[in-house]
């Protein structure tokens, strides 16, 4: 049997051993459902680290570009940027494979480690996110060290036939999309979800017409970067059965995009090209990415005795290749043909667990995971070997609530990974040999893990604290790449040698909620024994600067602030503010920040909400200079930017489930100038996105 038909098997055996499932009772299913859309306090409880719940009104009230860029403005949370449709997850200043992404309990498995594409989620198709911040690797694993993003697609629908129809318009690259989701529920406990999204955008407008690369002049066609337009659909079905003996759903979603880049940006031999890049907007010429990435997942709870058990098998392939105009670079020669770089990665994800009441006021929650990947390169330019991964842990949690106000927790985990790296050499003879940029070597690593939390709720106070280890394994390109990263502008090259990452970190997080005032604090400090990183050298290979992956002891403190006061019953303000400092504590950059670290900022809204449904809201953000840097890196200066939003929702008379909703985002406003510290299109003189005005109309059936 090939691969795919064991992966339907994988996923379809909880549907044919329903039959033979024991009855659950009542109360399973009802946690299953309301998941998610707890209450502030139920929030503050259920983790002694600090969560942000977000619905799927706030992603409608705050679309951006990217999912990432619609989360940018919750605190410590932020979208790292290149291009106008691409971005990556950052919590805490921790990105990449620090902070990890799950889709309905399943860790989403791209190519993380790269910095010029997003997420392959369609945000058109989310019922809800959780952000949990902090080092989170005891329930998901290796790559939550920072952080972890739950997202939900798999809420269940309400009526017979419901749905949601949606378009969207950004002004700034004249993206135009749009999304329908349809849903049901039918008999015996069966039900259906469906939904599918597209969207296609043009070169985007930045506030200046040239920018200066190498000494380099470079003018824009009205201020806009040529050759980042692009497009995206996405497509998801999903059925499930929720009965009194069983719950279990199957989804299947496809996402596919093509986006150019910046052709500028790529290296200076555009100069020579014939494309003529400026002849549309809307065109998508070399250099540009193309990527496809396909889920299919199934979730699964029963009961045994007195124990609630539940499993998640999925499998995911994601092919990305990078095309561009095939040019010499360096020693190798003309290669005939414009694919650089293509990598297929197939993750195979097994997740088990049990839960148990104990003595009416303990959680006991064991659970075991297994995840199998294999990602194999293509084309003629090399930047991370062929690579087999295989990890398995197992973890312990319990929770005690002592009493309604006062809860503990506390869980260990331990993980091990085996990781076969491949050989490569070059196709091409440099100095007359055959460079060998990767060599043969099967690594092991293992950790453990651990975590004590507690939780207290008074009458106005809520106050969580949490101390814990996390762990993450060094990824294939940090132990073997040997090559040009065109999007970063410098040559890498990688240590097989290697330890896994381990961090400790404290957090807390105080709430206090009153009549009118609210306000939240979530100060942290975190220890690094041995981060990797890029440490940039004085030697040059093939006109760029040459990184070295080395380790270093980092630590690491910062704090989000949070207050909300509610003048009247329709206006309400909030200021919202952050904070990191980050220093290294070893090694020959001792003394130094971290690379890309983002600078604090402080956010002012004002809502004012006219009717129940109805809001209109400014906002006014500033960010600090950032003169903490990393040699070569250069120092950024502060900006401030205006934001403003209005909406309404309309409901028609003797229809109570459908109802029209209309929003219109202004980001900046004022059209500012200004560089992101944390995006890599600043190392060219590249700023961000000028004015743009969006649009968004969503109808509920």
């Amino acid at each position: 049997m090939n691969k795919y038909v064991w992966t339907v098997l994988l996923v379809a055996w909880p549907w044919m051993s329903y039959a033979q499932t024991d009855t659950l009772k009542d109360e399973t299913l009802q946690e299953i459902t309301i998941y998610g859309n707890s209450t502030e306090r139920q929030v503050q409880m259920k983790s002694a680290q600090p969560v942000v719940d977000i619905s799927q009104q706030f992603i409608e009230t705050h679309l951006g570009g990217s999912l990432m860029q619609s989360l940018s403005f919750i605190p410590g949370v932020k979208a790292m940027t290149i291009g106008s449709g691409e971005s990556k997850p950052a919590i805490r200043g921790l990105g990449f494979n620090r902070t990890a992404v799950t889709e309905n309990g399943i860790k989403h498995e791209g190519q993380q480690w790269g910095e010029d594409h997003g997420l392959e989620i369609s945000q058109m198709d989310i019922d809800r996110i959780e952000i949990i911040k902090g080092p989170s690797a005891l329930l998901v694993g290796s790559d939550a060290i920072g952080g972890v993003i739950n997202i939900y697609s798999n809420d269940i629908p309400e009526r017979k036939l419901e749905g949601k129809v949606k378009t969207f318009y950004h002004s700034n690259n004249a993206s135009v999309g749009g999304a329908l989701r349809l849903g049901g529920i039918g008999e015996k406990g069966f039900y259906w979800k469906a939904a599918f999204s597209g969207n296609s955008y043009g070169d985007y407008r930045v506030p200046t017409d040239s920018i200066q690369y190498y000494s380099y002049y470079i003018q824009l066609k009205d201020g806009r970067l040529r050759n980042t337009a692009g497009h995206e659909l996405d497509g998801s079905v999903m059925v499930g059965y929720q009965g009194k003996n069983l719950s279990s759903s199957l989804r299947i979603s496809n996402t596919n995009g093509k986006s150019g880049f910046f052709a500028n940006a790529h290296g200076l031999e555009v100069r020579l090209s014939d494309i003529d890049y400026d002849a549309h907007r809307r065109d998508v010429d070399l250099p540009f990415h193309r990527v496809n990435h396909l889920k299919v997942m199934n979730h699964t709870d029963w009961r045994i005795a007195s124990w609630r058990m539940s499993s998640d098998l999925s499998f995911q392939n994601n092919v990305r290749e990078e095309q561009s105009e095939p040019v010499s670079h360096g020693y190798m020669p003309q290669p005939d043909n414009a694919l650089e770089r293509r990598f297929n990665k197939n993750t195979y994800t097994v997740l088990v667990s049990a839960k148990k009441m104990i003595a009416n006021n303990h959680t006991l929650n064991i659970g075991t995971s297994m995840e199998h990947q294999h990602n194999k390169r293509d084309g003629w330019g090399f930047i991370i070997p062929d690579f087999r991964n295989l990890t398995t842990g197992l973890y312990v949690h319990d929770r005690w609530y002592i009493n309604q106000q006062l809860s503990l927790s506390g869980g260990v985990r331990y993980d091990w990974t085996r990781t076969h790296i491949y050989p490569y050499q070059d196709w091409y003879e440099t100095f007359g040999e055959y460079k060998q940029r990767s060599e043969d070597r099967i690594l092991t690593f293992n950790s453990v893990t651990w975590s004590i939390g507690a939780n207290y709720n008074a009458e106005k106070w809520s106050v969580k604290s949490n101390i814990g280890k996390g762990f993450r394994t060094p990824i294939p390109k940090e132990l073997g790449t040997d090559g040009v990263n065109y999007h970063i502008f410098r040559y890498e090259v990688g240590n097989a040698d290697l330890d896994p990452e381990e961090s400790y970190q404290l957090d807390a997080n105080f709430c206090w909620t009153g009549t009118r005032l609210t306000v939240k604090v979530d100060p942290f400090l975190n220890y690094f024994s041995n981060y990797i990183y890029m440490n940039p050298t004085s030697e040059y290979y093939e006109g760029l600067q040459v990184y070295n992956y080395t380790q270093a002891k980092v630590v690491r403190w910062g704090v989000e602030v949070q207050a909300s006061y509610k003048w009247i019953k329709q206006l309400e303000s909030e200021l919202t503010g952050e904070y990191l400092y980050a220093r290294l504590a070893s090694g020959d950059k001792k003394g130094y920040t971290l690379p890309f670290s983002q600078p604090w900022n402080v956010s002012f809204t004002t809502t004012y909400k006219p009717w129940e449904e109805s809001f209109l809201s400014v906002t006014g953000q500033y960010t600090g200079k950032q003169t903490e840097i990393v040699p070569p890196e250069k120092p950024t200066d502060g900006y401030f930017l205006l934001n403003a939003s209005l909406g309404h929702c309309f409901h028609f008379k003797g229809k109570e489930h459908q109802a029209l909703s209309l929003s219109l985002q202004a980001q900046n406003l004022l059209n500012r100038r200004y560089y992101d510290h944390t995006s890599y299109y600043r190392l060219i003189g590249v700023p961000e996105a000028g004015r743009n005005f969006s649009l968004t109309a969503s109808y509920n059936f």
